[in-house]
Protein backbone atom coordinates (compact mmCIF):
# COMPACT_ATOMS: atom_id res chain seq x y z
CA UNK A 1 0.00 0.00 0.00
CA UNK A 2 2.72 2.28 0.76
CA UNK A 3 4.47 1.48 -2.23
CA UNK A 4 1.51 2.39 -4.21
CA UNK A 5 1.06 5.60 -2.68
CA UNK A 6 4.84 6.77 -3.48
CA UNK A 7 4.30 5.82 -6.74
CA UNK A 8 1.14 8.02 -6.97
CA UNK A 9 3.49 11.01 -5.65
CA UNK A 10 6.49 10.29 -7.10
CA UNK A 11 5.92 8.63 -10.58
CA UNK A 12 4.25 10.81 -13.03
CA UNK A 13 3.37 8.36 -15.45
CA UNK A 14 0.90 6.56 -12.88
CA UNK A 15 -0.62 9.83 -12.53
CA UNK A 16 -0.57 10.64 -16.13
CA UNK A 17 -2.10 7.36 -16.85
CA UNK A 18 -4.97 7.75 -14.42
CA UNK A 19 -5.35 10.96 -15.84
CA UNK A 20 -5.79 9.83 -19.42
CA UNK A 21 -8.70 7.37 -18.40
CA UNK A 22 -10.95 9.68 -17.70
CA UNK A 23 -13.66 11.32 -19.97
CA UNK A 24 -13.68 15.43 -20.89
CA UNK A 25 -16.50 16.22 -18.99
CA UNK A 26 -14.98 13.74 -15.53
CA UNK A 27 -11.36 15.90 -16.37
CA UNK A 28 -13.38 19.11 -15.72
CA UNK A 29 -15.21 18.35 -12.84
CA UNK A 30 -12.02 17.00 -11.27
CA UNK A 31 -10.05 20.80 -12.12
CA UNK A 32 -13.36 22.38 -10.70
CA UNK A 33 -12.55 20.36 -7.68
CA UNK A 34 -9.15 20.57 -7.58
CA UNK A 35 -9.18 24.52 -7.91
CA UNK A 36 -11.46 24.68 -5.19
CA UNK A 37 -9.66 22.63 -2.86
CA UNK A 38 -6.40 24.56 -3.87
CA UNK A 39 -8.12 28.06 -3.03
CA UNK A 40 -9.72 26.73 0.25
CA UNK A 41 -6.56 25.42 1.31
CA UNK A 42 -4.92 28.07 0.97
CA UNK A 43 -7.28 30.57 3.12
CA UNK A 44 -6.97 28.06 5.64
CA UNK A 45 -3.13 28.29 5.25
CA UNK A 46 -2.92 32.17 5.60
CA UNK A 47 -4.83 31.89 8.11
CA UNK A 48 -2.67 29.59 10.09
CA UNK A 49 0.57 31.17 9.48
CA UNK A 50 -1.22 34.83 10.48
CA UNK A 51 -2.53 33.40 13.69
CA UNK A 52 0.92 31.59 14.12
CA UNK A 53 2.96 35.36 14.03
CA UNK A 54 0.66 36.30 16.31
CA UNK A 55 0.78 33.63 18.86
CA UNK A 56 4.65 33.47 18.61
CA UNK A 57 6.08 36.74 17.65
CA UNK A 58 8.25 35.02 14.71
CA UNK A 59 7.73 37.43 11.83
CA UNK A 60 5.80 36.24 9.21
CA UNK A 61 8.00 36.54 6.51
CA UNK A 62 10.01 34.46 8.17
CA UNK A 63 7.47 32.07 8.67
CA UNK A 64 6.79 32.16 4.97
CA UNK A 65 10.41 32.04 4.24
CA UNK A 66 10.84 28.77 6.58
CA UNK A 67 7.27 26.44 7.22
CA UNK A 68 5.25 27.49 4.31
CA UNK A 69 8.04 27.44 2.04
CA UNK A 70 9.11 23.83 3.59
CA UNK A 71 5.60 22.73 2.53
CA UNK A 72 5.62 24.15 -1.24
CA UNK A 73 8.81 22.49 -1.67
CA UNK A 74 8.32 19.46 -1.01
CA UNK A 75 5.96 17.66 -3.38
CA UNK A 76 8.57 18.91 -5.91
CA UNK A 77 11.41 17.46 -3.90
CA UNK A 78 9.44 14.13 -4.09
CA UNK A 79 9.49 14.27 -7.60
CA UNK A 80 13.04 15.10 -8.08
CA UNK A 81 13.91 12.07 -6.28
CA UNK A 82 12.06 9.84 -7.70
CA UNK A 83 12.70 10.85 -11.01
CA UNK A 84 16.66 10.70 -10.20
CA UNK A 85 16.17 7.22 -9.13
CA UNK A 86 14.60 6.64 -12.65
CA UNK A 87 16.76 8.08 -14.32
CA UNK A 88 15.56 11.15 -15.75
CA UNK A 89 18.14 13.73 -14.01
CA UNK A 90 16.66 16.49 -16.74
CA UNK A 91 13.49 16.61 -15.00
CA UNK A 92 15.30 16.13 -11.23
CA UNK A 93 17.51 19.36 -11.74
CA UNK A 94 14.97 21.11 -14.27
CA UNK A 95 11.98 20.85 -11.69
CA UNK A 96 14.27 22.98 -8.92
CA UNK A 97 15.78 25.56 -11.34
CA UNK A 98 12.88 26.04 -13.61
CA UNK A 99 10.88 26.50 -10.08
CA UNK A 100 13.40 29.20 -9.25
CA UNK A 101 13.04 30.57 -12.14
CA UNK A 102 8.93 30.96 -11.90
CA UNK A 103 9.10 31.83 -8.45
CA UNK A 104 10.63 34.79 -8.48
CA UNK A 105 10.04 35.72 -12.80
CA UNK A 106 7.07 35.31 -12.58
CA UNK A 107 5.36 35.09 -9.13
CA UNK A 108 7.30 37.42 -7.65
CA UNK A 109 7.02 39.77 -10.50
CA UNK A 110 3.29 39.55 -10.75
CA UNK A 111 3.06 40.54 -7.15
CA UNK A 112 5.51 43.44 -7.78
CA UNK A 113 2.91 45.01 -10.12
CA UNK A 114 -0.18 44.40 -8.31
CA UNK A 115 0.91 46.00 -5.02
CA UNK A 116 3.09 47.99 -3.33
CA UNK A 117 5.36 44.76 -2.24
CA UNK A 118 7.43 45.68 1.23
CA UNK A 119 10.96 44.87 1.12
CA UNK A 120 11.53 43.43 4.59
CA UNK A 121 15.97 44.67 4.42
CA UNK A 122 16.70 42.92 7.72
CA UNK A 123 15.64 39.59 6.42
CA UNK A 124 16.54 39.89 2.69
CA UNK A 125 20.20 40.99 3.12
CA UNK A 126 20.63 37.73 5.02
CA UNK A 127 17.66 35.26 3.29
CA UNK A 128 18.44 37.00 0.45
CA UNK A 129 22.33 36.47 0.27
CA UNK A 130 21.57 32.89 0.83
CA UNK A 131 18.89 32.92 -1.87
CA UNK A 132 21.30 34.08 -4.51
CA UNK A 133 24.93 32.51 -3.13
CA UNK A 134 23.03 28.70 -3.12
CA UNK A 135 21.88 29.12 -7.16
CA UNK A 136 25.88 30.68 -7.73
CA UNK A 137 26.82 27.56 -5.61
CA UNK A 138 25.12 24.90 -7.78
CA UNK A 139 26.37 26.80 -11.10
CA UNK A 140 29.69 26.85 -10.23
CA UNK A 141 29.86 23.49 -8.92
CA UNK A 142 28.41 22.52 -12.45
CA UNK A 143 30.44 24.38 -14.56
CA UNK A 144 33.59 22.98 -12.37
CA UNK A 145 32.12 19.72 -12.93
CA UNK A 146 32.15 20.39 -17.02
CA UNK A 147 35.66 21.58 -16.84
CA UNK A 148 36.90 19.12 -14.94
CA UNK A 149 35.11 15.65 -15.25
CA UNK A 150 35.96 13.27 -18.28
CA UNK A 151 32.40 13.34 -20.61
CA UNK A 152 29.13 14.62 -19.17
CA UNK A 153 29.16 16.77 -16.31
CA UNK A 154 27.64 15.28 -13.01
CA UNK A 155 26.21 16.79 -9.79
CA UNK A 156 27.53 13.57 -7.79
CA UNK A 157 26.71 12.47 -4.38
CA UNK A 158 28.51 14.49 -2.48
CA UNK A 159 27.40 17.14 -3.93
CA UNK A 160 23.72 16.33 -2.68
CA UNK A 161 24.63 16.20 0.80
CA UNK A 162 26.48 19.21 0.63
CA UNK A 163 23.29 21.18 0.06
CA UNK A 164 21.53 19.23 2.54
CA UNK A 165 24.02 20.46 5.29
CA UNK A 166 23.79 24.04 3.77
CA UNK A 167 19.90 23.73 4.32
CA UNK A 168 19.97 22.79 7.53
CA UNK A 169 22.37 25.53 8.46
CA UNK A 170 20.15 27.75 6.54
CA UNK A 171 17.16 26.68 8.78
CA UNK A 172 19.16 27.40 12.23
CA UNK A 173 20.25 30.93 10.74
CA UNK A 174 16.50 31.41 9.87
CA UNK A 175 15.35 30.84 13.64
CA UNK A 176 18.20 32.99 14.97
CA UNK A 177 17.35 35.71 12.89
CA UNK A 178 14.15 35.55 13.35
CA UNK A 179 14.25 35.86 17.37
CA UNK A 180 16.98 39.07 16.85
CA UNK A 181 14.10 40.73 14.96
CA UNK A 182 10.97 40.18 16.65
CA UNK A 183 7.78 40.30 15.42
CA UNK A 184 7.30 44.19 15.48
CA UNK A 185 3.73 43.99 13.35
CA UNK A 186 1.34 46.67 13.61
CA UNK A 187 -1.60 45.96 12.31
CA UNK A 188 -4.97 45.44 14.42
CA UNK A 189 -7.19 42.55 14.22
CA UNK A 190 -10.86 41.25 15.49
CA UNK A 191 -10.76 38.13 15.37
CA UNK A 192 -9.14 36.13 18.88
CA UNK A 193 -5.60 34.57 18.96
CA UNK A 194 -5.93 30.52 18.15
CA UNK A 195 -3.89 28.27 20.54
CA UNK A 196 -0.43 27.20 18.48
CA UNK A 197 -1.57 23.76 18.22
CA UNK A 198 -4.84 25.02 16.15
CA UNK A 199 -2.93 27.33 13.53
CA UNK A 200 0.04 24.72 13.10
CA UNK A 201 -3.11 22.22 12.50
CA UNK A 202 -4.25 25.05 9.81
CA UNK A 203 -1.09 25.51 8.53
CA UNK A 204 -0.29 22.00 7.79
CA UNK A 205 -3.71 20.61 6.86
CA UNK A 206 -3.83 23.87 3.88
CA UNK A 207 -0.31 22.74 2.99
CA UNK A 208 -1.49 19.48 1.99
CA UNK A 209 -4.72 20.69 0.44
CA UNK A 210 -2.48 22.88 -1.58
CA UNK A 211 -0.48 20.32 -2.60
CA UNK A 212 -2.74 18.12 -3.91
CA UNK A 213 -4.63 20.05 -5.59
CA UNK A 214 -1.45 20.99 -7.23
CA UNK A 215 -0.65 17.78 -7.89
CA UNK A 216 -4.26 16.82 -9.39
CA UNK A 217 -5.04 20.29 -11.75
CA UNK A 218 -1.87 20.40 -13.92
CA UNK A 219 -1.81 16.94 -15.24
CA UNK A 220 -6.09 16.96 -15.53
CA UNK A 221 -5.55 20.70 -17.62
CA UNK A 222 -2.95 19.46 -19.51
CA UNK A 223 -5.13 16.54 -20.38
CA UNK A 224 -8.23 18.96 -21.40
CA UNK A 225 -5.92 21.38 -23.34
CA UNK A 226 -4.07 17.98 -25.28
CA UNK A 227 -7.71 17.04 -26.42
CA UNK A 228 -9.00 20.18 -27.40
CA UNK A 229 -5.75 20.23 -29.90
CA UNK A 230 -3.24 22.58 -28.22
CA UNK A 231 0.54 21.51 -29.44
CA UNK A 232 2.53 19.60 -26.97
CA UNK A 233 4.61 22.30 -26.86
CA UNK A 234 2.79 24.92 -25.61
CA UNK A 235 1.58 22.91 -22.86
CA UNK A 236 5.00 21.71 -21.87
CA UNK A 237 6.44 25.43 -21.59
CA UNK A 238 2.92 27.03 -19.82
CA UNK A 239 0.68 24.46 -17.88
CA UNK A 240 3.82 21.82 -16.75
CA UNK A 241 6.61 24.30 -16.77
CA UNK A 242 4.18 26.51 -14.18
CA UNK A 243 2.90 23.18 -12.70
CA UNK A 244 5.71 22.83 -10.06
CA UNK A 245 5.07 26.40 -9.01
CA UNK A 246 1.13 26.43 -8.47
CA UNK A 247 1.81 26.03 -4.53
CA UNK A 248 3.69 29.24 -4.51
CA UNK A 249 1.75 31.14 -7.02
CA UNK A 250 -1.97 30.09 -4.76
CA UNK A 251 0.00 30.61 -1.65
CA UNK A 252 1.00 34.33 -3.38
CA UNK A 253 -2.29 35.68 -4.88
CA UNK A 254 -4.58 34.72 -1.41
CA UNK A 255 -1.64 36.28 1.12
CA UNK A 256 -2.05 39.47 -1.16
CA UNK A 257 -6.06 39.12 -1.30
CA UNK A 258 -5.69 38.74 2.30
CA UNK A 259 -3.45 41.87 3.05
CA UNK A 260 -0.27 39.97 3.87
CA UNK A 261 2.16 40.28 0.65
CA UNK A 262 4.92 39.69 3.07
CA UNK A 263 4.09 36.52 3.38
CA UNK A 264 4.23 36.31 -0.74
CA UNK A 265 7.62 37.66 -0.51
CA UNK A 266 8.85 35.18 2.31
CA UNK A 267 7.70 32.06 0.29
CA UNK A 268 9.38 32.75 -2.61
CA UNK A 269 13.24 33.57 -1.46
CA UNK A 270 12.40 30.49 0.65
CA UNK A 271 11.25 28.51 -2.15
CA UNK A 272 14.18 29.41 -4.15
CA UNK A 273 16.41 28.56 -1.40
CA UNK A 274 14.90 25.04 -0.86
CA UNK A 275 14.78 24.63 -4.47
CA UNK A 276 18.10 24.71 -4.69
CA UNK A 277 19.38 23.16 -0.74
CA UNK A 278 16.60 21.03 -0.78
CA UNK A 279 14.87 20.13 -4.21
CA UNK A 280 17.89 19.03 -5.69
CA UNK A 281 20.03 18.13 -2.91
CA UNK A 282 17.70 15.15 -1.82
CA UNK A 283 17.30 13.97 -5.63
CA UNK A 284 21.51 14.27 -6.14
CA UNK A 285 21.98 12.33 -2.88
CA UNK A 286 19.54 10.10 -3.85
CA UNK A 287 21.30 9.10 -7.28
CA UNK A 288 23.96 11.56 -8.80
CA UNK A 289 22.27 13.76 -11.52
CA UNK A 290 24.13 14.19 -14.78
CA UNK A 291 23.72 18.19 -16.42
CA UNK A 292 22.37 18.03 -19.60
CA UNK A 293 24.20 20.56 -21.93
CA UNK A 294 21.27 23.22 -21.85
CA UNK A 295 21.61 23.82 -18.73
CA UNK A 296 24.41 25.69 -19.60
CA UNK A 297 23.23 27.49 -22.07
CA UNK A 298 19.36 28.33 -21.10
CA UNK A 299 18.68 27.23 -17.81
CA UNK A 300 21.42 28.37 -15.68
CA UNK A 301 21.71 31.79 -17.42
CA UNK A 302 17.96 32.79 -16.95
CA UNK A 303 18.06 31.66 -13.32
CA UNK A 304 20.98 33.82 -12.79
CA UNK A 305 19.91 36.63 -14.53
CA UNK A 306 16.56 36.55 -12.34
CA UNK A 307 18.30 36.50 -9.05
CA UNK A 308 20.74 38.41 -9.61
CA UNK A 309 18.06 41.08 -10.92
CA UNK A 310 16.41 40.63 -7.74
CA UNK A 311 19.37 41.31 -5.25
CA UNK A 312 20.17 44.37 -7.22
CA UNK A 313 16.67 45.55 -6.40
CA UNK A 314 16.73 44.79 -3.10
CA UNK A 315 19.90 46.95 -2.60
CA UNK A 316 18.14 49.69 -4.50
CA UNK A 317 15.15 49.77 -2.46
CA UNK A 318 15.80 51.99 0.26
CA UNK A 319 12.76 52.78 1.09
CA UNK A 320 11.53 49.15 1.46
CA UNK A 321 9.35 49.26 -1.41
CA UNK A 322 9.90 47.21 -4.54
CA UNK A 323 8.52 49.04 -7.65
CA UNK A 324 6.52 48.37 -10.62
CA UNK A 325 9.06 48.18 -13.23
CA UNK A 326 10.83 45.99 -11.14
CA UNK A 327 7.88 43.25 -11.09
CA UNK A 328 7.46 44.31 -14.99
CA UNK A 329 11.49 43.50 -15.62
CA UNK A 330 11.16 40.11 -13.71
CA UNK A 331 7.76 38.90 -15.91
CA UNK A 332 9.59 40.15 -18.82
CA UNK A 333 12.49 37.68 -18.13
CA UNK A 334 10.32 35.05 -17.43
CA UNK A 335 8.20 35.31 -20.51
CA UNK A 336 11.35 35.29 -22.82
CA UNK A 337 12.31 31.75 -21.25
CA UNK A 338 9.28 30.11 -21.86
CA UNK A 339 9.13 31.80 -25.46
CA UNK A 340 12.86 30.64 -25.80
CA UNK A 341 11.41 27.20 -24.76
CA UNK A 342 8.52 27.29 -27.23
CA UNK A 343 10.94 27.96 -30.06
CA UNK A 344 13.50 25.68 -29.48
CA UNK A 345 11.90 22.93 -29.40
CA UNK A 346 9.71 23.70 -32.27
CA UNK A 347 12.59 24.47 -34.01
CA UNK A 348 14.40 20.80 -32.69
CA UNK A 349 10.51 19.15 -34.43
CA UNK A 350 10.95 20.68 -37.55
CA UNK A 351 14.61 20.02 -37.77
CA UNK A 352 14.09 16.55 -37.03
Amino acid sequence: MASDIWRWIGDEKVLIDLVASLSLPMLFLVVAAATALLLKSADSMIEGVVQLTRRTGIPSIVVGATVVSLGTTTPEMFVSVTAAWMGNPGLALGNGVGSIICDTGLILGITCLLVAMPANRYILNRTGWVQVGAATLLVLIAVGSLLLAEGEPVLQRWVGFLLLTLLLGYLGMSYLWARRLGNGQSKKYDSPIMSIGRSSLLVFLGLVGVAAGSRILVPCASEIARRLGVPEDIIAATLVALGTSLPELITAITAVRKGHPEITLGNIVGADVLNCLFVIGAAAAARPLAVPGTFFTFHFPAMILILYSFRVFIFINRDGRFRRWQGGWLVAIYVAYVALQYILSLGMHEGG
